[in-house]
């Protein structure tokens, strides 16, 4: 194979895993789910109580995660295209079973937050790391960008797709009815889409060397290195990733899932629509850029830029009492959110090696999912004690400058090696 038919194929498999992930986003339906169910019956809905319409939410994120580490592990070990089909598979099954149950709150919570967000988390794990072993280690954070952005870029899209398809449906009967319609019509398109473009995902030939960027130096390449899981584990590395992939991604969370919450109390606006779609822009232009941005100047040094803004924002936060602060907080909130979920599977992969990346990293995005469980209570908290998010902004700006001397102990493990 010559390097231009590599380069080709390399092309093709990160674009295959891109638009993977951007069929599967549907995690980010569910705002616009939840104010159907929680609209009264009387009212065409279903009139679900609040705790009721976030489980499904809050499962689909638990099992998002155990999702990324079980496939991540399969994959390693039989390759990615089986496992990226069934993922699919599963993601359109949860959705098209959600349409069964009707006005169900466990139903919905078993189909959609368990199976969907299984699925989810299985594909999503699965289509970075061919894509990885098919482009030169320079590019890892580029690579990561471009799979990891399509599932963030998928909010711009389906978030607008679901409100038009509720909003359709209900003129044929009501709120429940256009739920149920959603969901499989929903269902019925990313399994047959998500199905599809797995089969393009594939890893490299045993032999396969990557095309190297034009005026690359050699002696720049690292020794090569394939840790397991339990080697990992045991490394200093590892915990200080882990600490801080827990705690900035919780403060990134708090924000983008009380977005509409802060934007209503504190600046007034009730109309939200728009604020969510520039904060799901910034998030994929995060995943974009800070993964390219990272293959310049490096992980630690762009986790430094992220932490940094997002102490100064958490400060200005307090102060975002109009839609041009508000605006301001989402850009950077967004930003800075999509590219540590960028940042840290390029440097999982740095650390700790490609053969065995599926399970690592899924180890690794545990922690994200144990904010996306942290975020959310400690936020309702904060606000429930209260009536705002004034000291959780104080208690996340506080966090920072923490974070930051754990990078900098990060940036020192690094340069003396895995250990």
């Amino acid at each position: 194979m010559t390097d231009m038919e590599k380069q080709k194929r390399a092309t093709a498999i990160l674009v295959a895993g891109t638009f993977f992930n951007l069929s599967i986003g549907v995690l980010y339906i569910w705002g616009e789910l939840k104010k159907i169910f929680m609209t009264p019956q009387e009212h065409g809905g279903w009139g679900w109580s609040s705790a009721e319409a976030g489980l499904p939410y809050t499962l689909a994120i638990v099992f998002f995660a155990i999702g990324v580490l079980t496939g991540g592990r399969i994959q390693d070990k039989i390759g990615p295209r089986w496992v990226v089909t069934s993922g699919g598979f599963l993601v359109g099954l949860g959705l098209i079973l959600s349409s069964l149950v009707g006005n169900n709150p466990m139903g919905v919570a078993l189909c959609y937050g368990i199976i969907t967000g299984l699925g989810i988390g299985i594909g999503y794990s699965s289509v970075t790391p061919p894509a990885l072993k098919w482009f030169h280690a320079s590019k890892k954070g580029m690579v990561s960008g471009f799979t990891i952005g399509g599932f963030g870029f998928a909010a711009i899209f389906y978030a607008p797709l679901v409100a038009f398809m509720l909003s359709r449906f209900a003129l044929q009967a009501d709120h429940g009815f256009a739920i149920g319609k959603t969901f499989l019509y929903l269902g019925g398109a990313v399994m047959a889409i998500s199905m599809t473009v797995a089969q393009f995902v594939k890893n490299p030939p045993a032999d396969h060397v990557p095309v190297s960027p034009k005026n690359f130096k050699q002696a720049a390449v690292k020794p090569s290195i394939n840790f397991s899981w339990k080697e990992m584990i045991k490394t200093r590395q590892f915990f200080l990733i882990s600490f801080l992939f827990l705690f900035s991604a919780t403060v990134g969370l708090m924000i983008i899932g009380n977005t509409s919450k802060i934007a209503k109390i504190q600046a007034g606006i009730t109309n939200t629509a728009l604020l969510l779609s520039l904060l799901a822009l910034m998030n994929g232009i995060g995943r974009l850029f800070g993964g390219i941005l990272s293959d310049k100047i490096g992980r630690t040094n762009t986790l430094f830029l992220v932490l940094a803004i997002q102490m100064f924002n958490m400060v200005g936060f307090m102060f975002y009492t109009n839609l041009a602060g508000i605006i301001i907080g989402v850009i950077f909130a967004g930003l800075c959110f999509g590219t540590l979920l960028t940042v840290f599977p390029s440097m999982t992969a740095d650390q700790f090696g490609l053969k065995n990346y599926g399970v690592n990293y899924g180890i690794v995005y545990l922690f994200w999912g144990l904010a996306g469980v942290v975020a959310p209570v400690f936020a309702d908290h904060i606000f429930d004690l209260r009536g705002n998010f004034d000291m959780a902004y104080i208690v996340c700006a506080a966090m920072m400058p923490i974070l930051i001397l754990v990078n900098f102990l990060l940036k020192r493990e690094i340069k003396k090696g895995v250990q």
